[in-house]
């Protein structure tokens, strides 16, 4: 498995932005679609978006569409969120994982273990 690093979080305004970041240290993201999840407090878990390997093909819940971008760096290990138009119910841990495809994903079903996440906290 490789192990997955979320960063870039904090706290930002209603309205705000941030790009959070995952990386994979040691390892690589090489042949899969890297999908980015929330939990806010008290609620399960969620898929927000996913990259396509290539960074050819996104995806996003509802919620986010037109307000997110999920994007990869050119070497394809670092996987980016930039949130825009940040909203109060954006508030939650984000973490990020990883299959094969991004239908997995938009499932919820992902291989690699769950992260520590990153704090996204949006006051209003």
């Amino acid at each position: 498995q490789v192990q997955l690093v979320e960063s870039g979080g904090g706290l930002v305004q209603a309205g705000g932005s941030l790009r959070l970041s995952c990386a994979a240290p040691g390892g690589t993201f090489s042949g899969y679609a890297v999908g980015w999840f929330r939990q806010a407090p008290g609620k399960e878990r969620v898929f927000v978006a996913a990259v396509s390997w290539s960074g050819e093909s996104t995806d996003y819940a509802d919620s986010v569409k037109g307000r997110f971008t999920v994007f990869r760096d050119v070497d394809k290990n670092t996987v980016h969120l930039q949130m825009n138009s940040l909203k109060s119910e954006d508030t939650a841990v984000y973490y990020c994982n990883y299959n094969s495809w991004s239908d997995w994903l938009m499932r919820g079903v992902v291989l690699g273990s769950w992260g520590q996440g990153t704090q996204v906290i949006v006051s209003s």
